[in-house]
């Protein structure tokens, strides 16, 4: 079996089942290491920039589609890293990066998708997520206490925030991304799934490389004490909104050259799904093309 189909193979393990409940503690965070070396998979990532930028130039001639792609995960998993990596053979003019932070006071007067929408990338285009929607029930399901600030009717305390709610969420969350798939956003999330010892590991080289302090906060130590809370709300979250028109992959990230590798492979994987191609000239449209030529060459 040639390396791509067993790429391709492995990777169908690592998609979430619609409507399947699941466990994070199911999902490896490194992989046994047997599929690919480390100089095998630089080799593989490179041409696959160059294809995957091959591809970015047709779905933009194509204008039927865009491309949303959404990147959660503990913090330190590697998210900018693979934006970096994966992304850089991209043309700039066709793709925008989203990074989403705490919501501003002019957000939170709006519904949670406000921000979100403002953002989507247009036909032709790639736009990517780097943390999502998807916070809304993540760090507000850990810190119930959030939601208090949306100033939602019928959420007068905390208590008001039950199992019904996030639910409710989880449908909210569906039907957004359904509507956008329906109109021609193809939507690919990846959750970075890294260990509670790798993460341990990145936090104190960012702490003792000068040149990382600036990735490194107080707060991130904070949330890290909540560890096992928002490993439960991920996976329920994962099993709740992933969906056969956009689905959820759960990605070994303790090896950030793997992760980037599998990133690639399915955008590559997915986009090919697309049947993109180059629109075809109007035999009009040609005849004033070949009359153009025709005054040029006699210039």
């Amino acid at each position: 079996m040639s390396l791509i189909k067993q790429l391709h193979k492995y990777l169908s393990t690592l998609k979430v089942e619609d409507g399947k409940k699941i466990s994070l503690s199911d999902f490896d965070t490194d992989y046994d290491h047997k599929m690919i070396s480390k100089k095998e998979g630089t080799k593989l990532l490179k041409n696959g920039i160059k294809q995957l930028a091959e591809l970015q130039d047709v779905l933009y001639a194509d204008n039927r589609y865009s491309v949303l792609i959404i990147l959660q995960a503990m913090d330190a998993a590697g998210k900018d890293g693979a934006i970096k990596h994966v992304m850089t053979g991209f043309n700039p003019q066709g793709v925008k990066v989203t990074s989403y932070k705490k919501p501003s006071s002019n957000e939170l007067e709006h519904d949670y998708f406000w921000r979100h929408y403002k953002a989507l990338p247009g036909r032709g285009e790639i736009g990517i997520f780097n943390r999502s929607h998807y916070e809304n029930v993540l760090v507000t399901r850990v810190h119930p206490e959030y939601i208090m600030n949306e100033n939602i009717p019928g959420i007068d305390s905390v208590n008001d925030i039950d199992d019904k709610f996030w639910e409710k969420r989880y449908e909210q969350i569906n039907c957004f991304e359904n509507n956008l798939y329906e109109n021609g956003t193809h939507i690919l999330k990846f959750f970075l799934h890294v260990s509670k010892k790798e993460q341990k590991k990145r936090f104190l080289e960012r702490i003792d490389n000068p040149e990382k302090n600036w990735k490194f906060s107080a707060a991130d130590a904070a949330e890290r004490k909540f560890w096992d809370k928002y490993q439960e709300a991920y996976s329920m979250m994962l099993g709740a909104t992933s969906k056969e028109h956009a689905p959820w992959y759960v990605l070994p990230a303790d090896d950030k050259w793997f992760t980037r590798i599998c990133i690639g492979a399915v955008i590559f994987f997915e986009l090919n799904k697309l049947n993109l191609s180059y629109p075809k000239v109007s035999e009009e449209n040609m005849k004033k093309l070949l009359k153009a030529k025709d005054e040029l060459l006699k210039e």
